[in-house]
């Protein structure tokens, strides 16, 4: 039998005999396994919401690497400031800048054609005004051409999400673990109590009222997630917030086993990208070492 990798298997998945996506369902509309190959709207992750189709998103922070999961038939990708993390050597998301921001996204914009982008908006981008967040969103859409912005915050951030979707542009909400806010939040579970479930379920309220046509649920009690999920008429995507959400989320390098070390419960790890970069740094090493590279048909003359 023909062992495939999970990346093959997926993209065999979203494939049929004649070679367009038809999806485990076998609607043609579906967010992943669908036929059409335009760039996802916020209607269309509506619609999904409405079928009850579960779909996957997946991070992405450069050309290369967003033109794989695009070609995968992954429909939704967030550039998120978890690049800091585990991309630009930071401890939290904190420092990292709108610039740099706006360089990834459009990295991965350029290296897609169907997925939707969404960019994250940084720590200081937004927090101060609604006005603010439209100038720092505004920039986003702009220069990167990402097509919706996702910011944290639940009611604190009701009047910056509703002035963005009033102006035009596509919020993807996030409560729950708000890693900007690891200074007074620490990394641990929210929601837990009936204090913070029913402060979480206000939040949630806030952000579909605000106009948000998603939202992220980190690191929630799968029960909370659960009944949220229910409540909402706009679709949940969880990270660490169980299996009743609408959709699912997971950092590129924690799935694809890159990130290395110890990894959170909610994560699986679908591949060992370490280990496969590692050996093959080793061999080029050691041919280097051992004289067989270049041979002659590496070289021109």
């Amino acid at each position: 039998m023909t062992q495939h990798t999970p990346l093959q298997a997926a993209q065999t998945q979203s494939t049929d005999s004649s070679g367009t996506g038809s999806g485990a369902s076998g609607n043609p509309k579906a967010l992943y396994g669908g036929t059409s190959s335009r760039r996802i709207t916020v209607r269309d992750i509506s619609l999904a919401k409405e079928r009850g189709e579960k779909w996957p998103m997946l991070t992405a922070y450069d050309a290369m690497t967003a033109s794989v999961f695009d070609e995968s038939g992954i429909p939704v990708m967030l550039v998120g400031d978890s690049a800091g993390n585990c991309h630009l050597g930071y401890d939290t998301t904190v420092p990292v800048t709108l610039d740099q921001m706006i360089m990834l996204s459009a990295a991965v914009v350029r290296g897609t054609s169907r997925a939707m982008i969404v960019g994250d908006l940084p720590f200081g981008s937004y927090q101060e005004s609604p006005t603010q967040a439209l100038r720092s969103a505004m920039r986003l859409v702009k220069e990167a051409g990402v097509g919706a912005v996702k910011l944290e915050g639940g009611e604190r951030s009701h009047s910056q999400i509703k002035l963005l979707t009033e102006a035009g542009i596509p919020v993807m909400a996030h409560i729950g673990l708000t890693p900007q806010s690891v200074n007074t939040q620490g990394y641990r579970v929210q929601g837990r109590g009936e204090e913070a479930a029913q402060q979480l379920l206000r939040d949630a309220k806030a952000v579909q009222d605000a106009g948000a046509f998603a939202v992220v649920l980190e690191l929630v009690p799968a029960e909370l997630a659960a009944e949220v999920t229910r409540i909402l008429h706009i679709p949940t995507v969880g990270i660490g917030a169980g299996p009743e959400t609408d959709a699912q989320v997971l950092v590129w390098t924690d799935a694809l086993g890159l990130t290395g070390g110890k990894m959170p419960r909610f994560v699986k790890t679908y591949a060992n990208l370490r280990s496969v970069m590692s050996d093959a740094a080793k061999a080029f090493a050691e041919d280097v070492v051992g004289g067989t590279f270049p041979l002659e048909e590496h070289s021109v003359h």
